[in-house]
């Protein structure tokens, strides 16, 4: 299972990327908005500084709703590096931008997916990643594992080379619930990431073993 951060904070990436487990990162405008990243040519550089700092695999979303401005900002997002993935939004002049770029090279992450029907639509039309949004779900009392779960049946019972990524994955829990479904990807911020190193024995035997060395020393 592929690790992704999902984040605009060029010091977590980086982190996550010291760590030896990043796969990628997937950002929106809300979090470049929380870095304090405005307007169109510093988010545009802010990326290329992403891209500097990882291996493959920047999720970098479209801001228009229609076909026509989707494939001229997508085509622009892909320009930036080889590692760009252009993120489109799950409507219908999206499922055609994702038919366009995809047929042109283009690698393409379907997001904002609540059900199996949009992420086989996404699927269908070459889309090289789907997001659902798994924690969103949970706060409308629905349980956004089970959504994973049966996309990532559906993908495997067609053969459908499109990656299920799972998206807001908000705690430990989560992604290893994940992990159990077989989805192929998880994106997250750097605390969940970095919580699955936590355990209270790991760090009570630690202790234990360092207290026994000073003794014999």
């Amino acid at each position: 299972m592929k690790f992704f951060i999902d984040t605009a904070n060029l010091s977590e990436i980086q982190e996550a990327y010291d760590l030896g487990i990043l796969d990628g990162v997937t950002t929106n405008p809300s979090l470049m908005a929380k870095e304090g990243i405005t307007g169109s040519d510093n988010i545009l550089k802010h990326y290329k500084d992403i891209c500097n700092i990882v291996d493959d695999n920047v999720s970098a979303e479209v801001i228009s709703v229609t076909l026509d401005e989707m494939l001229k900002e997508g085509r622009a997002l892909a320009k930036i590096d080889d590692k760009i993935v252009v993120k489109i939004p799950m409507i219908k002049d999206g499922v055609k931008a994702i038919k366009v770029l995809s047929s042109e090279g283009i690698r393409t992450n379907c997001t904002l997916i609540f059900n199996a029907g949009q992420a086989i639509l996404a699927a269908k039309a070459g889309a090289s990643y789907v997001s659902p949004f798994m924690g969103r779900l949970d706060d409308i009392g629905t349980e956004g594992i089970l959504l994973i779960e049966q996309i990532v049946h559906i993908f495997d019972n067609y053969g459908f080379e499109t990656e299920v990524l799972a998206a807001s994955v908000r705690h430990n829990i989560h992604l290893i619930q994940c992990a159990e479904v077989g989805a192929d990807v998880v994106t997250c911020p750097l605390k969940v990431i970095t919580g699955l190193l936590k355990h209270p024995l790991t760090d009570s035997g630690l202790e234990q073993f360092l207290a026994d060395y000073k003794k014999g020393n």
